[in-house]
């Protein structure tokens, strides 16, 4: 009876979703929330409404993707470097178990992982399913939930947020199923289906979700919900212990958010929600479906960048403005990831520029005086800060130029798995929105926008892409559009134009435009009177830059291109010629405190307080002064002038910059430079050290691998005055030319890295290999290993160990580490540890080598920041055998790079941690270098 009710009931769905072609997942769920499972009873009715034979079935099982740390997901947290989840328990991770597969009231079915995708099961089909015939199939699994810490998805101790925690069948598009790996984009490639979802709770755990409840029965210490939807590619549930979320309906959508609004009043809350709900129906079109969520999870996911960087006790933004925005953009986010059937992993770039250009619009409509900075552009102070001008709207093309000055900007076209971090959730994003926006003004009359809405109801219909969208825009304008998909949708080819000549008389003005990097799209022009606009046109850019143009000269006293940013340009210094003046591009110089984002009509140099110290110099107070603006530049300039309050002399340093971005090349950035530094090198001594240098820097055409390779050659020229306190026996002064190759690969989990060395100097001349790896094991233990092998080529320097290999303290000739006191030879400060060279920590009776030297280093730690290391090595003088050397300690790790401490125990010189002024054996680790700690930040990024 049992199986003629089941055959009955599939049967039934059949002929109903035969009609909808569409697949239907019939879902019972029982949580088990002390074991974070669910235990799932499953029917996929699976309907081929493909024209090919399909012989096997691809399901995705995107919770398996928690259960190990070789998964795709846990190699991109490695590559992102985030460590937690790698160092979870197992009992943190999630994934699919105890699966048995039948097909309906027959035997199990064979199915297997799919290799390196551990995520995506195929099932094999014991017959073929030609086109428009279906197969029921009965799966039993446990879904073992993951903790929400790693993606915000999963269980805490008072809610589980669950979304696709169940197999589901993946899309089969141009005969072939798409097999994407969960790798943390929430982009998963399900088949519509239709679903009914038996859920099982404990008692008093409310349930929230997107999906249709249609009824809800308590019995005993559970409660049953019944929920239901059509078309859907997956869905979202909330279990609490206590509902967070609030419910606001208008006349076509049920709205449910537990979205932070930090106390703003409730009606406020419902207006603004409603505006944008009403917003998003008018500018994009109806919902898909009659529910949507906005969590809490989904935002911080994907936060809206630019709105929160700034500190909150600036408060530059009203609370309810903050909520605002943050609902704004996730909403906007779910109403198009329901509603548009796309290949959200290839086409994300339509999701993207839709979404930004929707939001853009939208503070444009309603908040159109809002800046950049908020209330903080208010202040009087401020005034002359070209970041405090700057209308909101304006930071999206700013993200755009910043990533784009640094040459890892990525095609819009690219998929979103390929993108780094900050493309896939910031730049790329912000850049697509721009383009639709450049693109709209560009063809105006609204086409943008209504080829959006025609797209949106397209997308309810039918599985679509790009060339839907670029047909719908061709339909509706007649202007051509191929540049735009050709370049600015699918290359990384950057827009930069200038004046080429320009020439006027009475009555009108002829001017003609030069592509700097050969690309050729649309461009508006503007003349402009007094800061007024008085002429706009848009020009077709041809192929041929001769092209001359003549506008009216209409008392035009300056032209501009791209006055309002339009188009995405990079470079927005070169657009615009003064009509009249005998400098027709002269900039005024703009001096500005401490930091500022780029201004194209001045020349800005910038000015900072600086502090630098040694010991023999003292405290040295300085100003900086530097033209280093947020985004990049071609060239940079940074002089530090100071003045050595010890010393009572002035000191300083400075450097001059020329930097060279290759954009289809490996190579892909070169840079030139002169760096010059005064210091005391000794208490009645100074030097001054010149550096001109080249440096290669080489990364892989996929942007995601973290392997970098540089190349750095230079001469280093360094004088010295002679010091009656501090005597070497070397050289005063010398000069070096050094050649350097670099081969890292850095994650979370592993870091390899490959340094040569080739120096070459009147003197002497030496070559070196350096080989450092890291691993971090599960339970937090890491391994640290580090290789250097060193000899000279030749040494004529016999009186003087000053250019030498040294075992536990380089002498540092070229003057390139940040010593205190770089020749002192006891004290405090002669204890300042640099990992360089021989690398020792404990000072042994032969500290130099002048033939060669061969190290390893080795450390690990025991407990949190306290490790174990060890040294050993092989020192070898002339004249003299080969000495084996060696020493051990305890090393406390407070913050890497930062502060460092090494207590010795065991060495060469027998233990050392009986002997007498055994605090002068510590070494230290004392960085006062900001840019370190930032690194630690911004690699996940880049």
């Amino acid at each position: 009876m049992r199986h003629f009710t089941i055959l009955l009931t599939l049967t039934l769905l059949f002929l109903s979703l035969s009609i909808r072609g569409q697949h239907h997942s019939k879902l019972t769920a029982v949580v088990n929330w002390n074991k974070k499972t669910l235990d799932v009873s499953q029917e996929i009715l699976y309907f081929n409404d493909s024209n090919d034979t399909i012989k096997s079935i691809i399901l995705n099982d995107w919770n398996h993707a928690y259960s190990d740390i070789s998964t795709p997901l846990g190699k991109r947290f490695s590559d992102e470097f985030y460590r937690g989840f790698h160092l979870s328990k197992k009992e943190e991770r999630g994934g699919t178990f105890n699966l048995v597969i039948k097909e309906a009231n027959q035997e199990e079915m064979a199915w297997h992982r799919l290799d390196n995708k551990p995520d995506l099961i195929e099932l094999k089909l014991k017959k073929p399913l030609y086109p428009k015939q279906s197969i029921a199939l009965e799966l039993n699994y446990i879904s073992k939930i993951p903790n929400d810490r790693f993606t915000g998805i999963g269980y805490s101790a008072q809610k589980m947020n669950l979304k696709d925690w169940f197999l589901s069948p993946a899309r089969y598009n141009n005969h072939q199923f798409i097999q994407n790996s969960n790798v943390n984009l929430e982009d998963i490639a399900n088949a519509s289906s239709s679903y009914e979802l038996t859920l099982k709770v404990p008692l008093h755990y409310p349930v929230t979700s997107d999906l249709k409840i249609e009824k809800v029965i308590t019995e005993g210490n559970s409660t049953t919900y019944y929920l239901n939807d059509f078309n859907r590619i997956s869905f979202s549930l909330f279990i609490e212990a206590k509902n967070s979320f609030s419910n606001y309906k208008n006349d076509s959508l049920d709205i449910y958010t537990n979205l932070t609004d930090k106390g703003i009043d409730p009606i406020q809350k419902a207006l603004i929600i409603d505006r944008i709900a009403h917003f998003a129906k008018n500018t994009i079109g109806t919902y898909a479906l009659d529910k949507i969520t906005v969590s809490q999870s989904d935002y911080e996911h994907n936060p809206f960048y630019g709105l929160n960087q700034l500190p909150s006790f600036l408060s530059p933004f009203s609370n309810e403005f903050i909520f605002e925005l943050q609902f704004l953009k996730t909403f906007l986010n779910n109403y198009l990831k329901n509603s548009l059937r796309l290949d959200q992993r290839k086409d994300n770039w339509i999701f993207d520029g839709i979404q930004v250009y929707t939001m853009m619009n939208y503070i444009d409509t309603f908040h159109p005086k809002s800046k950049m900075l908020g209330n903080i552009g208010t202040i009087k102070l401020l005034k002359n800060y070209t970041i405090a001008n700057l209308d909101f709207n304006d930071q999206f093309s700013y993200y755009y130029m910043l990533i784009a000055r640094k040459n890892l900007d990525q095609a819009l076209s690219d998929p979103k798995n390929s993108l780094i971090k900050f493309n896939e959730q910031i730049a790329s994003k912000y850049r697509a929105g721009l383009s639709f926006r450049y693109l709209n003004d560009y063809l105006k009359q609204d086409v943008v926008p209504s080829s959006i809405t025609t797209f949106f109801e397209l997308c309810k219909t039918k599985l679509s892409n790009g060339d839907d969208l670029k047909n719908i825009l061709q339909s509706k304008s007649s202007k051509n559009i191929d540049w735009f998909f050709e370049t600015i949708v699918g290359s990384r080819k950057l827009i930069d134009y200038k004046f080429n000549t320009v020439t006027k008389t009475k009555d009108s003005i002829r001017f003609s435009i030069k592509s700097k990097t050969d690309v050729y799209v649309p461009v508006p022009i503007y003349g402009t009177k007094k800061g007024e606009i008085v002429f706009s046109q848009w020009l077709d850019i041809p192929q041929n830059t001769d092209t001359l143009y003549t506008i009216p000269r209409a008392n035009i006293e300056k032209l501009i291109l791209n006055l309002n940013n339009e188009v995405p340009e990079f470079n927005l210094r070169n657009n615009w010629k003064k009509i009249d003046g005998f400098f027709p591009n002269n900039r005024p110089i703009k001096f500005v405190f401490l930091k500022d984002l780029e201004d194209p009509y001045y020349n800005q140099v910038l000015y900072s307080p600086v502090l630098g110290f040694n010991i023999y110099d003292g405290f040295s107070p300085g100003i900086r002064f530097h033209n280093k603006t947020i985004l990049n530049k071609p060239f940079t300039f940074d002089l530090s002038p100071m003045y050595s309050i010890k010393a009572q002399t002035f000191s300083g340093s400075g450097f001059f910059v020329v930097n060279q971005n290759n954009r289809d090349s490996r190579l892909y950035n070169i840079r030139y430079s002169l760096g010059a530094s005064y210091f005391h090198y000794a208490p009645d001594a100074t030097y001054l050290r010149l550096n001109p240098m080249v440096q290669m820097q080489i990364r892989s055409q996929d942007l995601r691998d973290n392997r970098k390779q540089l190349v750095v050659i230079r001469h280093v020229v360094v004088d010295r005055e002679k010091s009656t306190i501090v005597s070497d026996n070397s050289q005063l002064n010398y000069s070096v030319f050094n050649a350097k190759y670099i081969n890292s690969k850095t994650e979370i989990t592993n870091h390899l890295s490959f340094t040569s060395d080739l120096q070459l100097a009147k003197e002497f001349g030496k070559a070196s290999v350096e080989v450092d790896y890291r691993k971090l094991f599960s339970g937090n233990r890491q391994l640290n290993l580090r290789l250097f092998t060193g000899r000279f080529l030749y040494n004529t320097a016999t009186s003087t160990d000053f250019f030498s290999f040294a075992l536990d303290r380089p002498t540092d000739y070229l003057f390139d580490y940040n010593y205190y006191g770089r020749s002192e030879s006891s004290g405090f400060f002669s204890r300042q540890f640099i990992l360089a060279e021989g690398g020792f920590k404990s000072k042994l009776n032969t500290p130099y080598a002048n033939q060669w030297l061969t190290s390893c280093n080795a450390s690990f730690n025991v407990w949190n920041w306290i490790e174990l290391y060890g040294d050993a090595g092989l020192v070898k003088n002339r004249g003299t055998q080969a000495q084996f050397v060696y020493d051990s300690g305890v090393r406390l790790n407070l913050l890497t790079d930062y502060f460092e401490l090494f207590f010795p125990i065991h060495s060469s010189n027998g233990w050392e941690i009986g002997q007498a002024n055994y605090h002068q054996k510590i070494r230290f680790v004392i960085t006062f270098d900001p840019s370190k700690l930032i690194n630690l930040f911004t690699r996940k990024w880049f």
